[in-house]
């Protein structure tokens, strides 16, 4: 036997999840991962957690990630694939080394300020030692460092061991500046921030000889 509803009102139904093309539904589960990522760590996150802050039901986020630690790897290769782009397009948009170092500076800093959460989760994770985690990160160091090792050595006399030690020596400055500025957020203008780093690098890498 099937109740009538009050009049003027419809049957309780429950509202059908909406369907979404699989890149928007994809997209949207890493943007609610990221968030409880950040908040709760890796290991303090649950997969129901995420389901959710997504609004989707656990099946459904299942049938897009088979475990965690396949979406925490996914949004780790997403963001360091994006700041790779960011860093690779300032060094290679002018061929002046001067506005090189400060446009690649200024990508790094840009990159935080735009989704600290991206940063947090790339560079801050509770996850940093495993080693899948850890072999990313180093790639994508090690690609950063050597796009500027190799400015470096074709702009001066330095070997080429010598030029990527700088340019990850560079890389390192960056990371770690830009770290520092996220955590003092609201006390340093980024610009500011930026330019110094960038001043501080180019007065120290402009002193090598150029290759005659």
């Amino acid at each position: 036997m099937t109740l009538d509803a009050p009049p003027g009102e419809q049957p309780s139904r429950r509202t059908p999840l909406a369907r979404l093309p699989r890149d928007e539904r994809r997209a949207q589960l890493l943007a609610s991962a990221l968030e409880v990522f950040v908040n709760n760590g890796y290991h303090g996150a649950a997969m129901d957690e995420i389901a959710e802050t997504a609004k989707v039901s656990k099946p459904v986020l299942y049938q897009h990630f088979p475990s965690k630690r396949d979406l925490y790897l996914a949004l780790l290769d997403n963001h360091l694939a994006a700041l790779t782009g960011l860093l690779l397009n300032a060094l290679n948009d002018t061929t002046d080394n001067k506005l090189r170092v400060q446009a690649t500076m200024k990508a790094y800093f840009q990159f935080v300020a735009n989704d600290d959460q991206a940063y947090r989760l790339v560079f801050e994770s509770d996850l940093v030692n495993d080693p899948d985690v850890a072999a990313r990160l180093e790639k994508f160091n090690a690609e950063y460092a050597d796009a500027i090792g190799h400015v470096i050595a074709e702009d001066t006399k330095l070997a080429h061991h010598e030029a990527t030690l700088l340019g990850r020596a560079l890389a390192g400055m960056a990371q770690v500046s830009a770290r520092y500025w996220l955590e003092a957020a609201g006390n340093l203008d980024i610009e500011v921030a930026s330019d110094l780093v960038y001043r501080l690098a180019w007065r120290g890498i402009s002193r090598f000889p150029k290759e005659s």
